[in-house]
């Protein structure tokens, strides 16, 4: 079930980003389809995401309010076993129908091939994220507003340390976009 929602953290010191927007609720066939496009090989499924995400006007316009719009990275070892970032992916498909917003991959890279967050416990996930990012050009987000796209959202560790990443880099507003939030 669709559900298109979009969380405001502006005044949540927890959260670096100020807003959290998605389509689903983590359940039920998307969970499966999630877990399938992520880990079974169906990399194919970004297209059906991105159509989903491009009809939807609510999302589109959440997405138009920001200037750069970026995937979050996988670590070059895991990109090669899974031979696609399910991120990326979204990403540049949704881009192309998006002309006010540039897409920038690679401006995050991630330094660690750390333990997938999947298979960790919530309090487990903080800290495995820690120090595990770099951001490659800091002049291409100094002052500007920034969407970091994920596919799933469960307690925000991931997302939460790319933000302060990129605030720490100049990026003046983060926003938060994700297929389904658990």
């Amino acid at each position: 079930m669709i559900i298109s929602k979009i969380d405001n953290y502006r005044n949540n010191t927890d959260k670096v980003f100020n807003k959290h927007g998605y389509i689903f609720k983590y359940e039920g066939q998307i969970r499966k389809l999630l877990i399938d496009y992520k880990f079974n090989d169906k990399s194919y499924l970004y297209k059906t995401f991105s159509r989903i995400i491009l009809n939807n006007k609510k999302i589109i316009d959440f997405i138009n309010n920001y200037e750069i719009i970026i995937p979050v990275p996988i670590h070059k070892k895991r990109l090669n076993r899974r031979g696609y970032n399910q991120s990326e992916l979204l990403v540049r498909e949704i881009s192309k129908e998006l002309k006010n917003i540039k897409f920038i991959n690679n401006l995050l890279i991630k330094t660690k091939n750390n333990i997938a967050q999947s298979t960790l416990t919530r309090e487990q996930r903080i800290s495995n994220v820690k120090n595990i990012y770099k951001v490659r050009n800091n002049n291409l987000i100094k002052g500007r507003s920034v969407i970091l796209v994920d596919d799933i959202y469960t307690t925000g560790s991931t997302v939460n340390e790319c933000s302060k990443l990129l605030k720490e880099n100049g990026a003046r507003e983060i926003g938060i976009f994700t297929i389904s939030k658990d």
